[in-house]
């Protein structure tokens, strides 16, 4: 189900200088210095996979998303890693979400420039439905103002152009699983989890997903060159995500050309209090955005 990738309009723009500025930085860097680093949490190497063939893993998976909403609200880590040009460099945002509510924020941090003394100001991501916000936006947006785009209008429903997957979209992503098998048991910080992999379709995710996710996915699912996502993913016994990784492939433009993506997100502290208050009307920068 291949598609060729298509550019959205204004609120495509804004956020995507994001992610070319950090397609830009990776193109600069040598190979030797931006190897990609192990990502936040990884699990502990699998035991031997358990033989339990009776196990349909497609359900469980499909229901992960449901099963954040029942735990309320988690902590959250996450790891963007993308490779262009032969070189590897890393996004991470860390920050909360509130599942109930559909509300997010995470503080992400740039990489620093070629030459390494540039100290990049993260920028804050609030996390809603439908909308993102982002403040320390920098490119002519005052400091004190957040920038707001719609999630819909993006060629990839900001899965990958925030610089961090909106956790609670990475699990409704995987709703749409086509493909699945367990891989086996291991450990997460000495919680037990079940180990998968597989594969998701974007369209089908669309098309299940909560009222507030459906715009985001449905437009990743136009935008991306195909729908089909691989994943993998591990769940604790009441069926959270603890560590779930997609895999994209994103169109970042002439100069970039395609540029593989591993979006890893780590969820943890079950039912911590979560704080989210969106910007008010008079916060939000309207004017124009220096090179967009």
């Amino acid at each position: 189900m291949e598609r060729r990738q298509r550019h959205g309009g204004k609120g495509g723009a804004v956020v995507a200088g994001i992610l070319a500025g950090v397609c830009l930085t990776a193109t600069g860097l040598a190979a030797t210095c931006c190897s990609a680093s192990r990502p936040p949490d990884a699990p502990a190497q699998d035991a031997r996979p358990a033989a339990d063939p009776a196990a349909d893993p497609v359900p469980a998976l499909r229901a992960a998303a449901d099963a954040l909403i029942d735990a309320g609200s988690s902590k959250a880590r996450t790891a963007m890693e993308m490779a262009t040009g032969g070189t590897r460099v890393t996004i991470r945002g860390e920050g909360g979400y509130d599942f109930t509510r559909g509300l997010g924020e995470l503080l992400v941090r740039l990489p620093q420039d070629p030459a390494g003394h540039d100290e990049r100001r993260p920028i804050t991501e609030l996390l809603a439905p439908g909308a993102l916000f982002m403040k320390n936006r920098g490119a002519g947006v005052p400091a004190d103002k957040w920038v707001r785009v719609e999630t819909a209008s993006l060629p990839d429903g900001n899965l990958v152009t925030g610089g961090a997957t909106d956790p609670f979209a990475a699990a409704e992503v995987l709703r749409g699983t086509r493909s699945a098998r367990f891989v086996g048991r291991s450990e997460i910080d000495g919680t037990a989890v079940r180990h998968y992999r597989g594969t998701a379709d974007l369209a089908l995710a669309a098309r299940t997903a909560s009222e507030g996710g459906r715009g985001a996915l449905d437009a990743a699912a136009k935008g991306f060159a195909t729908a089909e996502v691989p994943f993998e993913v591990f769940l604790d016994d009441a069926g959270r995500i603890r560590t779930v990784r997609h895999r994209f492939s994103y169109d970042g433009g002439r100069e970039t050309g395609t540029v593989a993506v591993t979006s890893t997100t780590v969820l943890y502290d079950f039912g911590a209090r979560v704080d989210v208050r969106l910007p008010d009307r008079e916060d939000i920068y309207a004017g124009r955005i220096a090179g967009e």
